[in-house]
């Protein structure tokens, strides 16, 4: 038995601490917020529980379904046919299948063939190796062609990354399209997951089994320190308390690891202050009529300051329609420290436009969620930027959603490496990042 601290009770935090205790190690959770979940924990909307920020589950999230099946919620899962569209010239366009790619008036049969390509062996790709040093751009353009990137996904790259739109890795993005375009009831319908009763329905078996296999989750206890002795980890100093400890696994955003950790290495630390994140604003709204029949619509409108829009309720049935509308962009603009009040009326106004017949009498409450480290900044030969799960400190590891590359954030990932990182302690095994690329 080692006695562990886990830092951050989101959901890979909570994973880890779930496997720890099976493993035999005693186990302690600090988490500064003061509810556990982290990206998917919950909130009270307007009477719905509703995630902070919209999740959804595809068929090749493994790790996901074996961990509800050991939490006793394999039941939960539930699945639904979904569709997606682009906004683009005042219209909606339904995209995701062949059929829509060649009714697509926006493009000739050169472009469309190209298109399929490209996209369609994507999904069946087993190694993203030749990628990893890739743009974006770079690999759109050779495939599918310039018309294709400019029409369908430059302005989608501009709106998520701005000044770094033209530096993400096409590794990155090939691996979206893989794990959505493999999720299907049949190569003609998308199919996509939810949990029932939301992200919280997992959140809640994490901590109730944690705490049943004797573990402690002290929220509102923000780690102030993680301190080492002679190259080891000896606890974490947090909430004004000492918590002793012979392995820490800490999962908070990569920009705040130099602090946390000041007896890093001054290459470590650099290592991972060089790690750049896109914050967003995320807004919420509940409507009495749905916006579209569509779960995801990219927009592709220069006068719409929105990548897209997430009409959740087309996944998971809610009593009302339920829309994200989330902002990307670096914290450093301007924009991220505006009004929730100018972000609640400038996205809804966004919704009229799509769909006319929206009133404002048919908005009955908005929400708007911050994170100032949303989505990891993946460049070309990102890889090799990322540091080490087990750190040069004996028993301390570090990861966060940065370390799920090139997979997007998601549960599935969370929990794959959380496994990985119980699986280390108090052992010489090293933690494995999946893939691992060729160098």
């Amino acid at each position: 038995m080692v006695k562990t601290v886990i830092v951050g009770a989101g959901a890979m935090g909570l994973a880890a601490a779930h496997y720890a205790l099976r493993a035999g190690h005693d186990v302690d959770v600090v988490e500064a917020d003061a509810i556990a979940g982290g990206m998917a924990a919950h909130f009270d909307f307007d009477g719905l529980s509703l995630e902070r920020f919209y999740h959804f589950v595809c068929k090749a999230d493994a790790t996901t379904f074996a961990l509800m099946k050991e939490l006793g919620i394999a039941d939960k899962m539930r699945w639904r046919a979904t569709s997606m569209a682009y906004w683009l010239d005042g219209r909606l366009y339904r995209w995701g299948d062949p059929i829509s790619l060649l009714l697509f008036p926006k493009l000739g049969p050169i472009a469309k063939f190209r298109t399929g390509l490209q996209m369609f062996p994507t999904t069946k790709r087993k190694s993203f190796d030749d990628l990893e040093k890739v743009a974006t751009r770079q690999w759109i353009e050779s495939g599918s062609g310039r018309r294709v990137f400019d029409l369908l996904w430059r302005r989608l790259l501009d709106l998520k990354f701005y000044e770094y739109a033209d530096n993400v890795s096409a590794a990155w993005i090939a691996t979206r399209i893989k794990r959505v375009g493999t999720s299907r009831k049949s190569m003609f319908q998308e199919e996509l997951g939810y949990i029932e009763g939301g992200s919280e329905t997992l959140v809640s078996a994490l901590v109730a089994s944690i705490e049943k296999q004797g573990g402690r989750i002290h929220l509102a206890t923000p780690a102030q320190q993680i301190m080492t002795e002679k190259g080891r980890v000896t606890g974490v100093q947090a909430g004004g308390r000492f918590f002793a400890a012979d392995a820490v696994i800490a999962t908070v955003p990569t920009p705040y690891v130099s602090r946390l950790v000041p007896d890093l290495t001054e290459a470590a630390k650099a290592a991972y202050d060089s790690i750049r994140n896109i914050g967003v604003v995320c807004v919420v709204h509940k409507l009495k009529r749905s916006v579209t029949p569509h779960f995801w619509v990219n927009v592709v409108d220069e006068t719409m300051a929105i990548p897209g829009l997430i009409e959740f309720s087309n996944l998971r049935p809610t009593p009302d329609a339920i829309v994200y509308v989330p902002y990307y962009m670096p914290i450093d603009n301007p924009k991220f420290s505006a009004s929730d009040e100018s972000f609640i009326a400038e996205s809804f106004g966004y919704l009229k436009r799509i769909n006319p017949d929206l009133t404002d009498a048919d908005r009955l409450a908005s929400h708007v969620g911050r994170l100032r480290h949303a989505q990891p900044l993946c460049e070309p030969g990102f890889a090799a930027r990322i540091p080490a799960v087990r750190t040069a400190v004996s028993g301390l590891q570090i990861a966060d959603t940065c370390f799920y590359y090139p997979e997007d954030r998601g549960i599935s990932e969370s929990a794959r490496l959380a496994g990985e990182m119980a699986r280390a302690i108090g052992t010489d095994y090293q933690p494995r990042r999946e893939p691992s690329f060729a160098t």
